[in-house]
């Protein structure tokens, strides 16, 4: 056989019985081993069985959960039972927050979907399982705060251990938000301004619909997670400082907030298809009340112009020359009297 065929061959073997090994290192995203001090050293997969931590340092593995290798690490090597496992793989989650026996949290957060050609509200979720020196996060489609979060810590700038790396995650996520909210917001205020400043203006019922669909999507998961938030700012875990507390507190009053602006955008879409639906209704009312008025006015004319047109006899000036003028005539004079009447009672002011 040839040495290229040998090799070749042999390589396939290896890849057939370290098939795990081959998968983790693409299914791993990043592994990094906090120091303690702001900074972090990226270790590889192989590494994780025979790592050791310092009592200052924290492990943070960060896992693409499509991936078969991360179901199975987690499930035959991270050491969490199956209840967690299983609930850090499930398809479908919402904002919670569960604890573990011996001090552990299982955290399911929402960020907001910055990938290309996807809707921002379509957000992402962020699976964590967190205890005092491990944090193990889970994600299915890219997430910016992850990537600016290793840019901190690679710039010895980021969190020194796994409390402060779930506040930074949360910190990051909660930021984005504000930024889409703050977009809707820019968008619901130049529609008002258009339409203040054209008064016959028609609303952008496909914009204000989409506004609404985004602020009622992204009011879906916020609301559980400002919850989660001022739960672990009730946890008291032993291994959270003690100005942790203040920071999961002010997530909690700044994701309140975010909810307040929501309902106020649902709001304010609310009173602008309200205002536009009040105008046309008056725009109708003063058409019909012109047609009603006008009908007003050739009502008797009609009735006189009926009864000389029966063709019976006896018709006063069926014979005379000037019948026609005398009858035109005498409907103009009835004609000025109804207008000087509505005139009067004011039927013509709209």
């Amino acid at each position: 056989m040839p040495i290229t065929t040998a090799l070749l061959s042999r390589r396939k073997r290896c890849r057939c019985r370290n098939n795990v090994v081959f998968e983790q290192d693409a299914a791993l995203l990043h592994a990094f081993v906090l120091d303690g001090q702001g900074g972090a050293r990226s270790i590889a997969s192989g590494e994780l069985e025979q790592l050791r931590l310092a009592e200052r340092e924290s492990l943070w593995l960060h896992w693409d959960r499509s991936g078969a290798s991360a179901r199975h690490w987690l499930r035959e090597r991270s050491g969490l039972d199956e209840f967690s496992c299983d609930l850090l793989l499930e398809d479908n989650t919402r904002p919670r927050l569960l604890p573990l026996p011996g001090n552990r949290l299982l955290l399911f957060l929402r960020g907001i979907n910055l990938n290309p050609g996807a809707d921002p509200e379509d957000m992402v979720s962020l699976r964590i399982f967190a205890d005092a020196q491990r944090v193990i996060s889970l994600r299915l489609r890219p997430l910016l705060a992850t990537e600016a979060l290793i840019a901190d810590l690679q710039a010895g700038r980021g969190p020194k251990n796994a409390a402060e790396l779930l506040l930074d995650l949360a910190n990051r996520l909660t930021e984005r938000v504000g930024d889409l909210i703050a977009e809707l917001g820019e968008q619901l205020d130049q529609e008002e301004d258009r339409l203040e400043a054209d008064e016959r203006g028609k609303a952008d019922h496909g914009l204000m619909l989409q506004v609404r669909r985004r602020a009622a999507s992204l009011r879906r998961f916020l609301a559980p997670q400002r919850d989660l938030y001022a739960q672990l700012a009730r946890s008291g875990q032993p291994w959270f400082a003690a100005e942790d507390v203040g920071y999961w507190n002010e997530l909690d009053n700044r994701l309140t907030r975010y909810l307040e602006e929501l309902e106020m955008i649902r709001e304010r879409i609310s009173l602008v298809l309200e205002a536009e639906r009040q105008r046309l209704a008056e725009r109708m009312n003063r058409i019909m009340y012109r047609f009603t008025v006008i009908s007003g006015l050739f009502l008797p004319l009609t009735f006189i112009t009926g009864l000389l047109g029966v063709n019976l006899g006896g018709i006063p000036g069926a014979e005379s020359p000037l019948g026609f003028y005398i009858a035109c005539g005498l409907m103009g004079l009835l004609a000025l009297g109804q207008l000087l009447f509505f005139w009067r009672w004011r039927w013509f002011e709209v």
